[in-house]
């Protein structure tokens, strides 16, 4: 396990909580990224708190705001990956603010920490947002397809 210092809002002990909740919440989208109810139940609120204060990312109003933002869509999920992707964004360019200010500091000693734990998970949990997303384009197509008395295979 990574070694932590205390920072002024976050000691070591929370940083490494915070760290487990992040591992358990990425199991849960890489192997059931679909059962929405399931994935939100993996992401608590010092996790939320921990994202929004220390790693670049706007509240979108509340933990639950934060969760339909980024989790309701495959497409979005992608994208919020990406920030904690060390190969594909080495630099680690946040999501929402395009700087790297959030592995700096403080709390890099845990960010770092959470590229690193999410570096084995995100091949399968871009394999389930990108069949999720699949999925729902598909459901979408065929919804408008019928409204203008047209099918779509199955295909």
């Amino acid at each position: 396990m990574s070694t932590f210092t205390d920072s002024p809002f976050l000691p070591a002990s929370e940083k490494r909580r915070v760290l487990t909740q992040w591992h358990r919440f990425l199991q849960t989208l890489a192997r059931r990224f679909a059962d929405r109810d399931r994935c939100f139940r993996a992401f608590p609120d010092a996790l939320y708190t921990h994202l929004i204060q220390h790693c670049s990312f706007i509240a979108h109003y509340s933990r639950s705001g934060f969760f339909a933002h980024y989790f309701d869509h495959g497409d979005d999920a992608l994208r919020f990956l990406c920030q904690f992707d060390a190969t594909t964004n080495p630099a680690g360019t946040s999501t929402e603010y395009r700087d790297s200010l959030w592995l700096s500091g403080e709390y890099r000693d845990i960010n770092e920490a959470m590229r690193e734990v999410a570096a084995p998970l995100l091949p399968a949990i871009r394999a389930e947002a990108s069949e999720d997303q699949r999925r729902q384009d598909l459901a979408r197509a065929r919804q408008l397809a019928a409204r203008h008395g047209l099918a779509l295979s199955a295909r």
